[in-house]
């Protein structure tokens, strides 16, 4: 399914109407959140900024990789959209900003992991300004995109929901 609605924008994005609704349609079971910000709609959660409420402050690898193999149901999947955003966040902590936290790699270490803790069967909510998602070549089927504009000069946000295919045997 695909769909196109209008929001204002937000910065903290499941606060969005729309995408609030979405993310509730396809939330069950054990959800994590990696980028909660101040969300606390997943089961676990976490984000680098103490002061967002998370259940965790660490970086999203290293939260990703404290759960086991397909060991959860839903992953609410919402990083910083750019090396920019990425560079501000860790800045904004005292961290240090590198090749390795701008680079492409940033992206597809934590998709590696996503795909590695997700049930099959299980959904990835991932928002973003393209509809990549996780992706196909991790297993993953697409099953609603939804197009959020928010008007004039902002950037549209883009949800993709993918479900990871069932085990072969």
């Amino acid at each position: 399914m695909i769909s196109r609605e209008w929001a204002m924008p937000d910065g903290r994005t499941f606060n969005i109407n729309p995408i609030r609704r979405c993310v509730y349609r396809h939330l069950h079971g054990v959800s994590v959140d990696p980028f909660a910000n101040s969300s606390l709609i997943a089961s676990a959660t976490n984000d680098l900024d103490p002061e967002c409420g998370a259940q965790y402050c660490m970086d999203a690898l290293d939260f990703l990789r404290l759960f086991d193999e397909w060991s959860v149901d839903t992953v609410l999947f919402d990083p910083p959209y750019s090396p920019r955003q990425v560079a501000e966040c860790y800045r904004e902590q005292g961290m240090t900003v590198n090749m390795q936290t701008t680079q492409a790699s940033f992206w597809a270490d934590l998709k590696r992991e996503v795909a590695r803790i997700v049930k099959p069967g299980g959904k990835v909510v991932t928002c973003a300004w393209n509809s990549g998602g996780i992706g196909e070549s991790m297993g993953f089927d697409i099953v609603e995109i939804l197009l959020v504009a928010h008007g004039g000069w902002h950037n549209d946000t883009i949800v993709t929901v993918e479900q990871k295919k069932e085990v072969m045997l």
